[in-house]
């Protein structure tokens, strides 16, 4: 019997989960449970280099997210789910490859740079958060993964992690695989505002929200910018509201479509409408996030589990680091 290859992924946790997070890698990660074997982490070292100066938030952050992904279908019977910082071996191999890393390799990063520009209410002009690519590839390559979900702007992060593994196998021997991307399939759903979905933006609908909130969320987003009033013919492909339609309702996006071309419909019964969609499509999820925040204990528990999985993995592998650089 072929053994499964093995994925590790992971998320920070900086805020609450949303709808993006749910379609670009969640509803992915379940889909990969019964190929491969699944490493899922919550990355909070990674979130400390941004949130740093308030780090008490991660951890119940960590919690509320680990919540998310078990409601949404990630089962601990089939995969590995830990907190990063309960791995120590991380931190031994992120400092061995900080020493074969070149600085141009970090500063060349196009999403460093991006995250730089984004995230104008942090400081990360720092020297951890210039070196977070080097501790991604320490995660991915402590566990030796052969594959890594990404979507396509994560690519050049994986690159790195390549070549960082590469540069380290030449200097002291053959340790690490060569993890390839398997790119997720989903489209990416936008924000609430035409802009990329970002809990730094605030233009999300979290997966925890109440069904008042959702309504409340819907009825601020962005439509057609050329439909004025309401029996004005609309341009669907334009609107961001349409799109959501074509994510979560596919069955009637056809009749939205049709609707609004000929102003059958005024996007705010459209908005209303939707609001109602995402709420029941929402529904079992809230129901099963009920039952785990009612019982915080059986999350630890799993965490606990998974991490006790992890370090067996992680220690297998920094011994054949020590073995091979002779410390």
């Amino acid at each position: 019997m072929n053994r499964k290859k093995r994925i590790l992924s992971g998320m920070r946790p900086t805020g609450k989960l949303h709808l993006g997070h749910l379609v670009g890698a969640l509803n992915n990660w379940v889909r990969l449970q019964d190929d491969y074997e699944c490493l899922f982490m919550a990355a909070d070292w990674h979130a400390l280099m941004s949130e740093y100066k308030d780090p008490r938030r991660i951890t119940e952050n960590t919690l509320d997210n680990v919540i998310d992904w078990l409601s949404c279908g990630i089962d601990p019977a089939k995969s590995t789910l830990f907190v990063q910082s309960r791995v120590p071996e991380h931190l031994d191999l992120f400092l061995f490859f900080s020493c074969v890393t070149p600085l141009g390799l970090l500063e060349r990063c196009p999403t460093y740079k991006e995250q730089l520009r984004e995230l104008k209410t942090r400081e990360i002009n720092t020297y951890a958060f210039l070196g977070y690519p080097v501790l991604q590839a320490a995660d991915i390559l402590i566990y030796r993964a052969e594959v890594v979900p990404v979507g396509e702007d994560q690519l050049p992060h994986l690159e790195l992690t390549r070549e960082i593994g590469k540069r380290f196998n030449n200097l002291y021997g053959r340790v690490f695989p060569d993890p390839q991307a398997k790119l997720t399939e989903e489209p990416r759903l936008l924000g609430l505002d035409g802009r990329k979905m970002s809990k730094s933006y605030g233009n999300y609908i979290a997966l925890s929200d109440s069904p008042e909130t959702i309504a409340e969320k819907v009825k601020s987003m962005f439509t057609d910018p050329q439909r004025i009033k309401r029996n004005d013919p609309g341009t669907p492909e334009k609107c961001n509201v349409y799109a959501y339609y074509r994510m979560f309702a596919p069955g009637q996006a056809k009749e939205i479509e049709a609707e609004c071309r000929k102003a059958g419909i005024g996007c705010t019964d459209c908005k209303r409408r939707l609001a109602g969609i995402l709420t029941d499509f929402l529904a079992p999820i809230r129901e099963k996030r009920a039952e785990y925040s009612a019982h915080p204990e059986t999350v630890r528990s799993i965490l606990a589990e998974g991490e006790k999985q992890a370090r067996h993995l992680a220690a297998e592998t920094r011994e054949k680091v020590r073995e091979v650089t002779g410390l």
